[in-house]
């Protein structure tokens, strides 16, 4: 009986490839609902967009344009070294994979400080929504402008933090030997969450900082 008890549990998954597809189509349905939470606030933008245009062009114009494009360009290259991680991983090549996924990890970390140095710029412009909300001239309506922006923008950085912490997890999984060809699954499902927060930037990026131009 005690020899039964300590048996492990059989695996619900026929093979490997059935594991890695269950994987694959569990992150998959994370992001469709992390979708839907995005929708809310992209459908808020779209309908006081085209109700208050020129408040939103205004707002747009308070907006430090070359953060928002160096911002892009940083993204966009961590993206590139993730999918470069997963194809090291997948040749076993451990050495790249750190390489890769830690220069993922620093582009990252670059985003969220020029993030915050522009949060601050804001504060100190009296930009941020609340009582002290300076619209410097500009219609009423340039707060929700700037509500919308940083409850986007805070939501958008919340989900890189998210996706820091998964790197984290990667690099420690890499240096443990736990990541090889035959195990890459950790590297190609977090590397799904980052191109999603990728591809949530891109949309963001002309919304909130080409509006005005």
């Amino acid at each position: 009986m005690s020899d039964i008890l300590l048996e492990p549990p059989p695996s619900p998954f026929v093979d490997a490839k059935q594991h890695s597809e269950a994987n694959h189509l569990g992150m998959w349905v994370f992001l469709a609902t992390e979708i839907l939470f995005f929708g809310g606030l992209f459908s808020a933008y779209t309908v006081y967009r085209w109700s208050t245009p020129e408040a939103f062009a205004q707002g747009s114009g308070h907006l430090e344009y070359w953060i928002g494009t160096v911002n892009t360009a940083v993204l966009l290259t961590s993206s590139l070294f993730v999918a470069l991680a997963d194809l090291a991983v997948k040749r076993d090549d451990r050495r790249w994979v750190t390489l890769h996924l830690a220069a993922a990890w620093l582009l990252g970390a670059l985003f969220l400080a020029l993030k915050a140095y522009e949060y601050n710029q804001k504060y100190l412009d009296h930009l941020v929504p609340g009582p002290n909300f300076d619209p410097h001239g500009g219609a009423p309506q340039v707060q929700l402008f700037m509500f919308l922006y940083f409850a986007m923008t805070g939501l958008h950085a919340v989900h890189m933090l998210f996706g820091l912490g998964a790197l984290l997890w990667l690099l420690w999984l890499n240096h443990r030997g736990r990541v090889s060809s035959h195990r890459a699954d950790a590297v190609a499902v977090v590397g799904l969450y980052w191109h999603f927060v990728d591809c949530v930037w891109i949309f963001l990026y002309p919304l909130l900082y080409l509006v005005a131009r």
